[in-house]
């Protein structure tokens, strides 16, 4: 699947949005303005103003509107989703090159809440997922115990874990203690036959 730069990165503040509900992680991880700040400064997100209570409640009612999104049965019922989210924000499509960066289409209007921006961003690249006919790649980790989400941009699906290191390496090593459980020790393996015989 072939997408831009500023579709990844929408994406991944999607996916880190998702991540930070209690529903994913097992606490609140959005749970005063410093978190939501820090949330803003790691996604360098730009022309965003002073943060209030009242963006944090926005953005916690947008994060379930996304997780809805997600487990939509049928990409019909996702997409009408989408379609009202998008349309509540009030997308303002433009071109901007600024900070250094190079020309590319920002979705919100200037000034916008925190929450319009996300949704306008983020609700626009998945929509371009969704056209695609990759809504798939947005899925939850396959760890028994993990219920994080994230994207899968492998050309071939083939990504099952949230992160390869963490829950995949942990997952590895089990099935490897596992297999080491029961296998036959080594001189069974080589027959019984022991040194010197």
């Amino acid at each position: 699947m072939l997408i831009t730069h500023d579709t990844e990165c929408a994406l991944d503040a999607l996916v880190e949005l998702l991540n930070t509900s209690p529903q994913a992680c097992g606490h609140e991880g959005l749970a005063d303005l410093a978190a939501l700040r820090g949330f803003v400064v790691r996604r360098e997100l730009s022309d965003v103003g002073q943060l209030t209570q009242t963006d944090l409640d926005a953005v916690r009612r947008l994060r379930q509107r996304f997780w809805e999104v997600l487990d939509a049965t049928s990409t019909r019922d996702a997409a009408e989703l989408l379609n009202a989210m998008i349309a509540r924000a009030g997308t303002t499509p433009r071109l901007t090159d600024h900070d250094g960066h190079d020309w590319h289409v920002h979705y919100f209007a200037p000034g916008a809440a925190l929450a319009d921006r996300l949704a306008a961003e983020s609700g626009i690249a998945l929509s371009m997922v969704i056209v695609a006919g990759e809504r798939d790649r947005l899925r939850h980790c396959e760890a028994p115990d993990c219920v994080r989400v994230f994207v899968d941009l492998s050309r071939n699906r083939s990504r099952r874990y949230c992160d390869s290191r963490t829950c995949g390496n942990r997952l590895h090593v089990a099935a490897y203690r596992a297999r080491q459980r029961t296998a036959p020790p080594a001189e069974a393996e080589r027959g019984g036959v022991g040194v010197g015989s």
